[in-house]
């Protein structure tokens, strides 16, 4: 992808975000995006088929960096050495939130929220599965190990949300120690 077309699709990216503070995802109409992108019909439609591609890519974008590997060094942190660990693991993530300008805590509590919250829960309970519980130690148990993770990452969900409330106060350190206490007995 080209510098140009890099540039249209924040253009529409920004736009579309924008739009989702405001509105719910369904009344959002692809006008109000190009009008406010700045861009032409067919220059959106060369680059997302439809709306509902437009939020999926969203949040590939806005999700994947956060979500697509162990912790590495990183400007405002370092967690990198602590790749077995969860509560770095979870802090982690919370820089990630703290770090994109709160744009994806915004979304994630916006009027389509939803939308975004089933997106970031994929993302999460993916990555968590991977890097910060092992379920499959839970084969054997009362309780279906997607059940489990579904559990854990609407708990991160709930935390997210409440850490936004409360303007971000708490450190990602500490919100990842209220987490992880939270939901350490249940991955024990």
């Amino acid at each position: 992808m080209d510098r140009r077309q890099r540039k249209t699709r924040k253009a529409i990216f920004d736009a579309f975000s924008d739009l989702l503070t405001r509105k719910n995802f369904s009344r959002i109409t692809v006008q109000e995006i190009i009008d406010r992108a700045d861009v032409g019909r067919t220059t959106f439609y060369a680059h997302f088929p439809q709306k509902d591609r437009l939020l999926r890519e969203l949040c590939e974008e806005l999700f994947e960096h956060v979500f697509s590997r162990p912790p590495e060094a990183e400007p405002t942190h370092d967690f990198s050495m602590a790749a077995k660990d969860p509560t770095a693991l979870v802090a982690h993530i919370l820089y990630h939130l703290r770090d994109h300008g709160k744009k994806v805590i915004v979304l994630l509590t916006c009027e389509s929220g939803e939308l975004f919250q089933d997106y970031f829960r994929d993302y999460f309970n993916n990555f968590a599965g991977r890097y910060i519980y092992n379920t499959s130690r839970y084969k054997n148990s009362d309780v279906p190990a997607d059940f489990l993770m579904d559990h854990i990452s609407t708990s991160f969900i709930n935390l997210v949300r409440w850490w936004q409330k409360n303007n971000m106060a708490p450190s990602p350190e500490t919100l990842s120690g209220y987490y992880t206490s939270v939901i350490q007995p249940i991955v024990q």
